[in-house]
């Protein structure tokens, strides 16, 4: 495996590929993997020749509060980790490969709506961070396929739209949840989780289970299951943003005629904040 760090490098590589007539799949990441990350970066290696993965911790998704300069840097590990799950070339950018040097002037790709929705209505600046520095990889790598986790799953949503409206010629594919064995879902902020708080956040998934069962079994005041898990949270120890159910295609509020739905939840154990969502399939 290759690291690069350089757009020339990255385009030079990528170029003779596409010449030898080879599909590319990016996996793009901020670093500090875990089997997460690496179970997108294997899926790449099943659709396409060649992987190529990116690794940058994004300034522009995190607000003035948020713990950019406090978040896991481990480039090192992350390398091997990266090699030994078979990808082809690291993309390490310097922040000015990526972004004008004034963040405040720099071009920006917003995605309205679902920007400003579930986590984008706690976190003002993630998603148009999110997008604006997706599209630059993506004319930087110029991938066939791009990976992304469905944890991440508004994130997924965003990014699909993304693509279909600025008619990019990147195929986006979703890869499902890596869990511990107790169902807490993988990320890189569980390692902000103290012993006491560790053994509560498999909790969320649980809640989230309960929601999902609840309306497989026909239940339908979604506010009223919202509500209650909420409250659920709260007792826990949990400092709930929130709960809610979605139409799994936009995130949109769900009407009476809608079978796919997805319940999201964003919470807060201690000083890390949880995301999790999953799969709901009414019969």
């Amino acid at each position: 495996m290759e690291i690069v760090n350089s757009t020339a490098e990255l385009r030079a590589r990528v170029h003779a590929w596409h010449g030898q007539g080879n599909g590319i799949a990016l996996v793009p990441t901020m670093g500090n993997l875990h089997a997460g990350h690496l179970k997108l970066v294997r899926h790449a290696r099943t659709v396409a020749e060649r992987v190529v993965a990116s690794i940058f911790v994004n300034p522009m998704q995190f607000g003035p509060e948020e713990d950019f300069a406090t978040y896991p840097r481990t480039l090192a590990a992350d390398a091997t980790a990266l090699m030994e799950a078979d990808a082809d070339l690291l993309f390490v950018p310097e922040a000015r490969e990526i972004r004008a040097a004034d963040l405040d002037t720099t071009t920006r790709v917003e995605v309205p709506g679902l920007s400003a929705i579930l986590c984008g209505a706690f976190r003002p600046v993630l998603f148009t961070g999110v997008a604006t520095v997706v599209a630059r990889l993506f004319n930087m790598v110029q991938p066939d396929i791009a990976i992304f986790g469905e944890k991440d799953y508004q994130q997924l949503v965003l990014i699909r739209r993304m693509v279909d409206e600025l008619c990019f010629p990147v195929s986006i594919e979703g890869v499902a949840t890596v869990r511990e064995a107790d169902g807490l879902a993988l990320s890189s902020r569980n390692q902000y989780l103290n012993a006491t708080e560790r053994a509560m956040a498999p909790r969320l998934y649980r809640t989230l289970c309960g929601v999902q069962a609840q309306v497989e079994a026909g239940a339908t005041d979604y506010a009223a299951l919202e509500a209650g898990a909420m409250g659920d949270l709260a007792a826990a120890g949990f400092r709930p943003d929130y709960v809610s159910i979605r139409r799994t295609t936009d995130l949109a509020e769900p009407t009476p005629q809608d079978t796919a739905l997805r319940v999201l939840s964003a919470a807060w154990l201690g000083t890390a904040r949880l995301i999790d969502n999953i799969e709901i399939s009414i019969s």
